[in-house]
């Protein structure tokens, strides 16, 4: 389960284009940052994906890939042009395939091949069309499902839904959300060739003129229960709440929000109704990295977690740049594995009441998030060089690390004091078992 979303310039206060994406994915599963440099291939060479292999192109451009640690692809990222796409897990009719490229396949061929969201647009239909989605996306558990996907640039975006190897994309014109539902009706600028007449011969479509992609095709069963109605519609309510002063501080803030009958117990209390989605139902997601992006045609700015749960984690700032001093290259994936750990054990305190004085820690979070933005600002204002951003970027992500590494320390010895219903209880002991097997 996740949930994406974007704001256009048109929107914002500043101009720019925002885009900001929730992974929602099991809560043991490690979600890392990696940055890939720019890389040459002979004629002839292939690519191996999650499942599949594909032709490879003579030349990938440079990428920033959130992603399960597991997966080649990735739920969400950027390219050096400024390209981002995010993926949703959406229910449909259709068929799901054991084998194919897997949506997060899809988006990283993309942001390695791509300039911009229009040719990403016309890329990943091609690879829908030519090779097909599928493959098991379950980190603990097998989970098949299609996909929907945001592409934004710092002109544009695009929202491309599928349905096996059907598909139909919409351009975005202002604000937009996806989640894990078909959310395209008969507003749409492209689709499959065969869409119409493929929902008529199925019968879910009585009349062509009356066509509605997300109607037609949609599992509405499977959609109901993954929440996503209700969290698209805080996403949405929030963006169309503040058009015109859209900025980065309020996508952090949409991204941690919780449903109101959760708000106050979500660490005892899981919802799959929160955008912050909170583990301990029987579905059991639970948000594991958060991302917001700043897109200007100058020059584009990043905000990433690196942990989960995205209501106590820190928003650190990124920009996309050669030998990066705070993301992880491909070799070394353990050390960032471990990045994601060590957050991930201060959640669980949290989970367990360990931490006395989590009052005093937001408080300080929210005090170093306000500080960095001020600065990024600053900076942006005046073209900031290279060397003055990595300076920048290194500070702040040790300030993060020494206030994460403050309060796992400072109340590593307290008794664990769990709430919750019995239910609760048992799942998180469960997936506590499971995460120090790992």
């Amino acid at each position: 389960m996740c949930d994406t979303m974007v704001a256009l310039g048109n929107t914002t206060a500043d101009g720019r284009v925002c885009f900001a994406k929730n992974s929602d994915r099991q809560p043991n599963e490690p979600h890392i940052l990696i940055q890939v440099p720019r890389k040459q291939y002979a004629p002839g060479t292939r690519v191996k994906c999650t499942y599949i292999e594909v032709e490879q192109v003579g030349e990938t451009f440079s990428v920033l890939l959130l992603k399960p640690s597991w997966i080649w692809g990735c739920e969400m990222g950027c390219n050096e042009f400024g390209l981002n796409i995010g993926n949703e897990a959406v229910f449909t009719r259709e068929k799901y395939s054991d084998s194919g490229l897997t949506g997060m396949d899809m988006i990283r061929l993309a942001l390695e091949r791509c300039r911009d969201s229009r040719s990403a647009l016309d890329l990943m239909i091609e690879l829908l069309e030519r090779y097909g989605q599928g493959g098991n996306c379950g980190y603990q558990k097998t989970f098949l499902y299609h996909n929907s996907f945001l592409l934004a640039d710092p002109k544009e975006a695009w929202v491309l839904e599928t349905a096996g190897r059907y598909w139909a994309a919409e351009k975005v014109r202002d604000v937009r959300s996806i989640s894990n539902g078909l959310s395209i009706g008969n507003s749409y600028e492209r689709c499959h060739q065969e869409l119409v007449e493929h929902a008529r011969q199925k019968g879910w479509c009585k009349d062509p003129d009356k066509f509605d992609f997300a109607r037609c095709y949609k599992d509405p069963l499977y959609t109901h229960f993954s929440g996503s109605d209700s969290r698209a519609g805080i996403c949405r309510q929030e963006l169309e709440k503040r058009r015109g002063s859209i900025d980065e501080a309020l996508m952090m803030d949409i991204l941690r929000t919780h449903h109101a009958s959760v708000e106050g117990q979500q660490y005892q209390k899981s919802s799959l109704k929160s955008v912050c989605m909170h583990g301990g139902g029987l579905i059991g997601d639970h948000t594991t990295g958060s991302y917001v992006a700043s897109l200007g045609e100058t020059g584009c700015s990043y905000w990433v977690t690196g942990a989960s749960t995205p209501c106590l984690a820190v928003f650190k700032p990124f920009w996309f740049m050669d030998n990066n001093p705070v993301a992880y290259s491909e070799d070394r994936q353990n050390e960032a594995v471990g990045y994601w750990q060590k957050r991930e054990l201060f959640h669980r305190m949290v989970i367990n009441r360990q931490i006395q004085r989590l009052d005093e820690y937001l408080q300080s979070r929210d005090k170093l998030e306000a500080e960095w933005q001020q600065t990024v600002k600053h900076m942006e204002a005046n073209r900031a060089g290279d060397d003055e951003k990595r300076a920048f970027m290194q500070k702040a992500w040790q300030q993060e690390d020494q206030l994460i590494d403050t309060v796992i320390r400072e109340n590593s010895t307290n008794p664990i004091q769990m709430k919750g219903s019995p239910y609760f209880r048992s799942y998180w002991q469960r997936q506590e078992q499971d995460r120090r097997k790992d």
